[in-house]
């Protein structure tokens, strides 16, 4: 297939056909991203809910300056929750510090699981200990893929004082949870980290166990005696 030029993207981007539109959003990946940010900004609004989750996710791929405002502009605002946690991951991508504050007060604010569980992941994304104290409070959430969420997180930010919080997990009946925590630990060196690991690399999921048994390796070869 002939590869589209801006003009034709631009252009297809207005199609009443939605395929094309689609068609004409992913042609942008080639581009760099200060041509391809205008294009995409072009359907941000557009009547289907599934390109406009597209578009959002291309902004945070596209990094220029306009995507951190544009991203917490529909974080904050869109009425659909399902665009607005497409906006909290998005953000996560786009690694931009700037966006915890915004991301913990989505956390605290928005009513819908599914945006909390996205900015959780997001915050992890961002590798900042300013979300310690979100992500703590996230472990006590009723969605269970939230609190995954959360434990995963406190892995990527490296919150060892954490540790005592997320241990409480080892035990969970949902091994998905039990395989969080083993993955978590990994980034998180400290006895306590150890002496679960060594748990959970007998757990009776393979999955946990194989989890443990390769954060035990990856700690071991940052030089953490276990």
């Amino acid at each position: 297939m002939t590869a589209l030029s801006l003009q034709e993207i631009s252009t297809q981007l207005e199609s009443s056909n939605l395929r094309d539109r689609m068609v004409a959003l992913v042609s942008l990946r080639d581009f760099p991203a200060d041509d391809a940010v205008p294009l995409i900004k072009k359907v941000l609004d557009d009547e289907s809910l599934q390109l406009r989750s597209m578009a959002i996710f291309a902004l945070g791929i596209k990094q220029t300056e306009e995507c951190y405002p544009i991203l917490v502009r529909i974080l904050e605002t869109d009425p659909d929750y399902g665009i607005r946690a497409d906006a909290a991951g998005a953000l996560g991508y786009l690694e931009d510090n700037r966006a915890v504050e915004p991301l913990i007060r989505a956390f605290y604010e928005d009513t819908d699981w599914l945006v909390r569980f996205s900015a959780a992941v997001a915050l992890g994304n961002l590798k900042d200990i300013r979300a310690r104290e979100t992500l703590i409070k996230a472990l006590d959430s009723e969605e269970v893929v939230v609190q995954q969420a959360a434990i995963a997180a406190i892995g990527e930010i490296k919150d060892t004082e954490s540790v005592d919080f997320i241990l409480r997990f080892a035990q969970s009946d949902d091994w998905l949870v039990r395989q969080r925590l083993a993955e978590a630990l990994g980034h998180l060196p400290t006895p306590k980290s150890i002496s679960a690991l060594k748990y959970l690399e007998k757990d009776s999921h393979e999955h946990v166990a194989e989890s443990a048994r390769i954060s035990l390796k990856r700690l071991q070869e940052a030089g953490y005696q276990t």
